[in-house]
């Protein structure tokens, strides 16, 4: 017998029911799953043969969460807030006769909830549990925090609960969310387990109280969120529903969870964080690339430039498995990048995210070289020189010449249009720009860029390749730039401008990392090196031709102030880069305010904000016009992946969206700026750059 739909199974072994989760690929919790495990637990009670109820998932992992897309449903008002999930797991709770969830992969989220309903959990020693949804600015919303606390205690439950990351299977037998961990077959594991417990005496969690009495559990947990600080609003409210737990009844705390559930659940917050999940997966997308388009196989590469992207790069390509060739010029330049490459390992060895054994592994991935040898025989060669024009056409030049065909020609530039490098070579349709965000071994952000003749197949393998270096591809088009630099451009060329009339970089930095920023535009400036900023401008002088430029930052780069590398930029820093006010700063600032005739004025925390913001949407708004964005979403993934823009707004698109573009258009004109004409358009027509897709 079976659920119609077969989304859950109904099966037996003598005495035991078993209940198979059906809904590949993560057996999510969509409509009919857990009306379909309530049906069986239902059935089986039903059965004076059945003495015990066996739940397992099908296929490769347990239950993985809930539908996300529901949520959109219950936002938009196409479905109750009501959470069926909560009266499914009090039946399965309320069942006469034992329930044993058994978990392989994962049960997060709903999934957890739902073993939570269980009499008995029992799991593979590989599964892991969790309650990530503060991950998408919820709260768990099927008593979750009622069950958890009283299951695993309220310092186990608040960690998960408020910052989302899941727990081993041994983790959660210690702290008494699994009963065992199953060695074997994990169904004919529970199977045993399950007639082991028939017949027996057993409890509800919902009943179990004695784990809720640690009384300073609550306060220290909002004493940490607090130091963090930055705190959302669904770390907040874990916080409090776990709270309730200890001071209510079990109804009436989950009434309060709810209540709490469906605050987080129409925020701003929740929508962004929301979006920012489902867009990660929509830029893999590429409407205008055919699904069936050929990945080419890409078993070994080559990097040329051993600096900071360089080795960034090669070290991105070695923790992924590939055999990688690190080519410089020079034998100093050589060790020197070699140095940092191993140097960065050794941190990574020595905060505990990696073994000596994986570092010498990945080390001996890498291959220094000083010539061309050997570059004939990979799959794939990528370019990380300076941003030099000329430089970067003779790179690719000499590789033309040694490299194989059908050896795909890559390079990082951050601005330089890839046609004219790819024209240095007699295979334009063979290169592709794959633009890496430093550092390149940390930051998640790869930007594809397909010039005007780079071949369908290239483009899907660059693609591929990014999803394989575990990095988010979000393919863009060829011009100044591109996508995420072109627009960061205006964004820092407003920061600047405000400390022109008046802020101190304190200030601005300030405003923005309030804002959510994971860092303020001047800082970041000075992370990255603003030696890269003012050699783009010398290079390119017609690109910024006609706005008004801030002087400030070219007089700290001739100063020889680039930043952090030097240990003075904006700010000066210690030996653990800690930024500092600097007196030749304020007197530099100053000095440029008289010599432009500039009385500085105050300027409060809000102008900045929506200068700096509303700059970044503005040019957002230039380039889906002009189709080197394919959809917004693009944009905001590219900012909240690469540039630090707070996924709980959303990216910069989607949060013109919630702030509403009329709002933006206004404010905008009220600086004496002239709006985008998309966004004009859209405010005009009461739509949203969500909503907009190009005309066919």
């Amino acid at each position: 017998m079976s659920e119609p739909q077969d989304l859950v199974v109904f099966s037996r072994d003598g005495e035991i029911g078993i209940i198979t989760i059906n809904n590949p690929p993560v057996n999510a919790l969509s409509p009919g799953v857990p009306e379909g495990i309530a049906a069986g637990v239902a059935t089986f009670n039903a059965d004076p043969a059945i003495q015990a109820i066996v739940v397992i998932g099908g296929g490769r992992t347990f239950i993985a969460g809930a539908d996300i897309k529901e949520f959109g449903k219950i936002t938009s008002g196409q479905k109750s807030a009501a959470i069926g999930l909560v009266d499914v797991c009090l039946q399965i709770e309320d069942s006469a006769k034992p329930v044993i969830m058994a978990i392989h992969g994962t049960a997060l989220g709903g999934g957890l909830e739902t073993a939570m309903a269980g009499h008995y959990r029992v799991a593979v020693a590989s599964a892991q549990v969790g309650q990530p949804e503060v991950k998408l600015g919820i709260i768990p919303g099927a008593a979750g925090t009622q069950r958890l606390p009283r299951l695993a205690g309220l310092p186990v439950a608040l960690d998960m609960c408020v910052y989302g990351a899941p727990i081993s299977a041994s983790a959660a037998l210690d702290c008494g969310i699994l009963d065992d961990v199953i060695m074997g077959d994990l169904l004919q594991g529970a199977i045993d387990f399950a007639r082991d417990k028939a017949g027996l005496p057993f409890s509800k969690v919902r009943d179990r109280q004695d784990k809720l009495t640690d009384a300073g559990a609550i306060a220290a947990a909002r004493a940490k969120l607090e130091k963090r600080g930055r705190a959302l609003l669904a770390e907040t409210r874990a916080i409090d529903a776990i709270e309730a737990a200890t001071q209510l009844s079990f109804a009436d705390g989950c009434a309060k969870e709810a209540e709490y559930f469906k605050e987080c659940l129409f925020s701003n917050q929740s929508k962004g964080m929301i979006h920012s999940f489902f867009g990660e997966r929509a830029v893999a997308k590429i409407p205008d690339l055919a699904k069936d388009t050929p990945v080419l196989p890409v078993k070994s590469v080559a990097v040329i430039g051993a600096g900071t992207m360089g080795g960034g790069i090669a070290m991105v390509y070695a923790n992924a498995g590939f055999p990688v060739l690190l080519k410089e010029s020079t034998p100093e330049a050589l060790e020197r990048g070699l140095a940092t490459i191993r140097k960065n390992y050794a941190n990574t060895v020595q905060k505990g995210r990696l073994t000596e054994a994986e570092m010498e592994q990945r080390l001996g991935r890498i291959t220094g070289t000083l010539t061309y040898d050997g570059f004939d025989a990979v799959d794939l060669i990528t370019e990380a020189v300076f941003e030099n024009m000329a430089l970067k056409q003779q790179i690719f030049a000499e590789i033309d010449a040694v490299a194989r065909p059908g050896c795909i020609l890559a390079s990082n530039t951050s601005t330089l249009d890839i046609d004219a490098i790819a024209s240095a070579t007699k295979r334009p349709e063979w290169v592709i720009g794959t633009h890496f965000f430093s550092p390149a071994n940390v930051m998640r952000l790869l930007e594809v860029v397909r010039g005007a003749r780079t071949l369908p197949t290239v483009q899907a393998t660059a693609m591929a390749l990014a999803k394989q270096l575990k990095k988010t591809g979000v393919m863009v088009g060829n011009c100044f730039g591109f996508v995420g630099n072109r627009m960061f451009g205006p964004y820092r060329r407003e920061a600047e401008l405000l400390v022109q009339e008046g802020a101190t970089p304190q200030q601005v930095d300030a405003a923005l990392y309030n804002f959510g920023m994971a860092m303020g535009p001047l800082a970041t400036g000075d992370l990255a090196g603003l030696d890269v900023g003012w050699r783009v401008r010398q290079e390119n002088p017609a690109h910024f031709a006609g706005v008004r430029q801030p002087v400030i930052e070219d007089r700290l780069v001739e100063a020889g102030r680039y930043g952090q590398k030097t240990g003075q930029g904006w700010y000066t820093y210690d030996a653990s880069r800690r930024p500092q006010e600097d007196a030749f700063v304020t007197n530099l600032i100053q000095e440029v305010r008289k010599q432009n005739g500039i009385v500085p004025r105050a300027i409060s925390a809000e102008e900045t904000v929506t200068r700096t913001i509303y700059a970044l949407i503005n040019e957002g708004a230039h380039i889906l016009a002009e189709g080197f964005a394919l959809r917004s979403v693009d944009i905001d993934m590219i900012y909240v992946m690469g540039y630090g823009f707070p996924a709980w707004r959303g990216g910069p698109m989607f949060y013109a969206d919630t702030v509403g573009l009329a709002k933006v258009v206004e404010k905008m004109k009220s600086f004496g700026w002239t709006p985008a004409p998309l966004l004009v358009q859209l405010a005009t027509e009461g739509r949203r750059f969500t909503d907009w897709s190009r005309p066919l």
